[in-house]
């Protein structure tokens, strides 16, 4: 089956939640529509836990924890293996519910989407199966364990891909977990959940606890059995969650906003660079924290970059992302939507020039939450929309005259996600690379690399994400002094 709307509902799904190994009904029967964002019709009704289902949730991986922590290592790696083989196996199923609940192209679903997920957890395993927990420093044991009982919460954009991200480390780790995904966009979740069960993960270990951010995600972040938070999402909600774990003094890892800047230097080849600097900033619909969204470029190319911009954004197919021709589907959610359409606006009314795009849908496509892909030009640093995240397919192209003055157009934003440069002197784009204030700097766009740890600097949060030091945000260390082994 690949229609995970009638397989969730033939399963129970949306009106239970996962504690203990049990798909549970939730104290509360309040419900939240999930949204096609292609029609903006309603598709299912979510069931929105309480705070005393979080407690339950809670108790269930605190239970779970001596165990699944005392699991051997090459055991907790067999069991994540396995649930990458069931990721792949249901490929198609997730990338359907991904395309439902947010919008992604099928292509880009079946491309990017889930396979990127995919490659979160056989990294972690991985890295676990050689990963040295002890070692020693001259006579004292360096130790690193598991910090115990996880609340993970994962948004809308890249629902499945955020989900492994944070699960598979932490279970590699032999953390237990309470999952919040986004009620926007949960359908991928219960599918992954089903795949947790399916994998042979104890009961316990994982659970999913659907709900609001300030009921539940409040809920986790403030409750007393929880070690650890980790969230992905928006600043604002990062710093909520930050100050709601304050007083149990809890680990908190936050992967947060981007501005993120696309440095283009004065020899590099814009054919060869400007085309995926546009697809780049546009991919996901513009839906990614560290889509490079600020285009920072030689004043004397100006015109010749906004018209390679140009011919690159009118290649892009928007439309009914289920249409395999689609590139870009719609805007995951109305609210985001309105946000896009807001931004546009004002970069209008700042003065920008409008390479392509602006306000309002596409031609022929009056429902359904379409944005028309947007480029900018003779932006300053100045402006709201070189500053603010609008989370949408919507570049800012930024003039400079010196190599260090766009150095200094790249730092100057409050965030520090991501960034990119593009040159032809290797020894000059490492340099530039190597003053950027952000925690992911790509040269020459490069290969994703899911080993690659990705996290921010500044207001783009704290801790990283994938590969060795994904994994690593989720142990504590441990030093025992005079230890000298036999």
């Amino acid at each position: 089956m690949t229609d995970p709307l009638s397989h969730l509902a033939a399963a129970g799904r949306f009106d239970h939640i996962l504690v203990g190994g049990h798909w549970i009904e939730p104290l509360s029967r309040t419900t939240a529509p999930v949204v096609d964002p292609a029609s903006e019709e309603t598709i299912a009704q979510i069931v929105l836990a309480t705070r005393d289902d979080v407690d339950a949730a809670v108790s269930a991986a605190r239970s779970a924890f001596p165990g699944w922590s005392a699991t051997p290592v090459a055991e907790r790696a067999r069991m994540l293996s396995r649930v990458h083989e069931l990721i792949l196996e249901r490929a198609e199923l997730l990338a359907q519910a991904i395309s439902l609940e947010m919008g992604a192209a099928i292509t880009f679903a079946r491309a990017a989407q889930v396979p990127f997920a995919a490659e979160h957890v056989r990294v972690a395993a991985e890295n676990l199966a050689n990963y040295p927990f002890v070692h020693m420093r001259g006579t004292t044991a360096v130790a690193r364990e598991p910090i115990g009982v996880c609340g993970l919460i994962t948004p809308w954009n890249w629902p499945l891909y955020q989900i492994t991200a944070k699960v598979a480390p932490a279970l590699a780790a032999g953390c237990t977990v309470v999952l919040k995904p986004s009620e926007l966009a949960p359908l991928s979740a219960l599918l992954f959940a089903e795949i947790i069960g399916d994998a042979g993960i104890p009961a316990g270990v994982f659970n999913l606890v659907t709900g609001t951010g300030p009921e539940v995600g409040e809920a986790l972040s403030a409750h007393p059995d929880i070690d650890m938070i980790s969230i992905t999402g928006s600043t604002r909600a990062g710093v909520l969650v930050s100050k709601s774990a304050a007083d149990t003094v809890k680990r908190v890892a936050l992967e947060l906003g981007g501005k993120s800047p696309n440095v283009i230097l004065p020899d590099a080849d814009l054919a060869r660079a400007i085309p995926p600097g546009v697809a780049s900033s546009c991919r996901n619909v513009g839906q990614s924290c560290s889509a490079p969204t600020r285009m920072i470029v030689p004043r004397v190319k100006l015109a010749e970059v906004e018209r390679i911009a140009a011919e690159t954004a009118a290649q892009f197919v928007v439309g009914d992302p289920r249409d395999e021709r689609t590139t870009h589907g719609p805007i995951a959610n109305r609210a985001q939507f309105e946000r896009v359409q807001y931004m546009i606006g004002v970069g209008i009314s700042e003065g920008a020039k409008l390479v392509c795009g602006g306000g309002g849908k596409p031609e022929g496509l009056e429902r359904g939450y379409y944005v028309r892909p947007t480029i900018f030009s003779q932006v300053t640093s100045g402006m709201a929309i070189a500053q603010e995240e609008v989370f949408g397919p919507v570049l800012v192209i930024i003039p400079y005259d010196s190599v260090e003055e766009a150095i200094a157009i790249a730092n100057d934003t409050v965030y520090g996600l991501g960034a990119h440069v593009q040159g032809t002197d290797m020894d000059q784009v490492r340099a530039v690379a190597g003053r950027i204030r952000a925690g992911q700097v790509l040269l020459n766009y490069p290969a994703w690399d899911p080993q690659a740890p990705f996290g921010g600097y500044k207001r783009s949060g704290n801790g990283r994400e994938f590969g060795i030091e994904g994994m690593e945000e989720f142990l504590e260390v441990k030093a025992m002094l005079g230890y000298e082994p036999g």
